[in-house]
């Protein structure tokens, strides 16, 4: 199974599965809620690599595609972000990501968001780095500050042309004059059935393409691109976060335990455990915006 999921890594293919591997890649102990030695490893680390999932937009009033919003109407919500649903119902994919758009368009960063921006700006005065390679597709970490922000699942708020692969920012309300008010997520709610020509369409001259939000669906590969940067980045810190995150989509499951079987301090930052827990040296349960900037804060040996 591990070379299983280091192939998927290496392909960059976004996967969801709920397979627990069994074992740890390294012979450790039961991780540790020692908030205290955690401090002491953060204290020496040079390159710090915080993994961020859903869990750290969800304490901003971001739904995840877990739990109570697992079903957009009576569809589940990872069956319509697929390649396959785009094709055959582009309406209705764009609809529910209209209804994603509207949502975060009001959300702001949490304390979480904001503990990581404001670390990585105090430790780059000390020549220490902090990169964030994130699963969420919002964009709270740029709201909150961060600069160095990977984010490998794509962003809500672009679009990118079928016609001419021109990937624009786009913050519209609403993204087009057609999808005004639909999108609500109700069970018995009807589809808008929007003609193709007034979906999303490209500003570009001379092409009018239809657009698509710049996102990874299910099935489809990761930005070759950002997956080599996650990659060096995996292979330089010192100390990786996980924070938010189930652990079960991959690539991004994986790049935890990769770190860890360097001998690298993994520290895990969720509400509950997950099936990657045992691979890691810590574990802090409770809400990221509570446990997040106790950890990130000033250290005494740091420079005043």
């Amino acid at each position: 199974m591990l070379l299983q999921n280091r192939a998927v890594f290496s392909l960059g293919l976004r996967m969801c599965s709920t397979h627990v591997m069994k074992g740890p890649l390294t012979d450790t102990a039961r991780p540790s809620s020692d908030m205290s030695e955690f401090r002491k490893a953060f204290a020496q680390a040079k390159h710090i690599a915080i993994i961020t999932g859903a869990g750290v937009s969800a304490e901003s009033g971001v739904p995840t595609f877990r739990g109570k919003n697992e079903k957009w109407r009576k569809w589940q919500s990872q069956d319509l972000a697929t390649p396959e649903a785009f094709s055959r119902y582009p309406s209705r994919v764009w609809e529910f990501y209209h209804y994603r758009r509207e949502l975060v368009l009001n959300k702001k960063p949490n304390a979480a968001h904001l503990a990581i921006a404001e670390c990585e700006a105090r430790l780059k005065k000390q020549g220490r780095s902090v990169v964030v390679i994130t699963q969420c597709i919002d964009d709270l970490h740029q709201q909150a500050g961060s600069k160095h922000v990977l984010k490998i699942h794509g962003n809500l708020m672009e679009t990118r042309c079928l016609s001419c692969g021109e990937v624009t920012v786009n913050r519209r309300s609403p993204i087009c004059a057609a999808l005004k008010g639909k999108g609500a997520p109700g069970p018995h709610v009807a589809d808008a059935e929007i003609p193709v020509d007034k979906l999303p369409r490209c500003d570009e001259s001379d092409c009018d393409g239809l657009l698509r939000p710049n996102v990874v669906f299910f099935g489809e590969t990761l930005d070759s691109h950002i997956l080599t940067n996650v990659e060096k980045e995996m292979e330089m810190c010192d100390l990786c976060l996980v924070v938010g995150t189930s652990s079960i989509v991959y690539p991004a499951a994986m790049f935890g335990p990769r770190v860890a079987s360097r001998g690298v301090p993994v520290a895990e930052f969720n509400m509950s455990t997950t099936p990657k827990t045992e691979y890691f040296t810590y574990h802090f349960q409770g809400p990221c915006g509570t446990t997040l900037p106790a950890a990130l804060a000033q250290h005494e040996s740091e420079a005043f």
